[in-house]
């Protein structure tokens, strides 16, 4: 794997950290639902899928 796809993930998982930190995390701690879940849960779920989709897209450019 080339240097710079491997900056890019670890740039990608300190990102991760930050937003799933507990400070960052509490912002969206509130009552409000969106479509019936909890803002938490859907802010969980939303940084980890877009996380899964920026690390396929910087693992795919490696294999070409």
């Amino acid at each position: 794997m080339k240097k710079r796809h491997e900056q890019k993930l670890i740039i990608l998982s300190v990102g991760l950290l930050i937003a799933f930190s507990i400070p960052i995390s509490l912002l969206f701690n509130s009552e409000r639902e969106v479509f019936g879940y909890p803002m938490i849960l859907v802010y969980f779920f939303a940084v980890w899928m877009i996380s899964i989709i920026i690390s396929f897209v910087i693992v795919k450019k490696y294999d070409e």
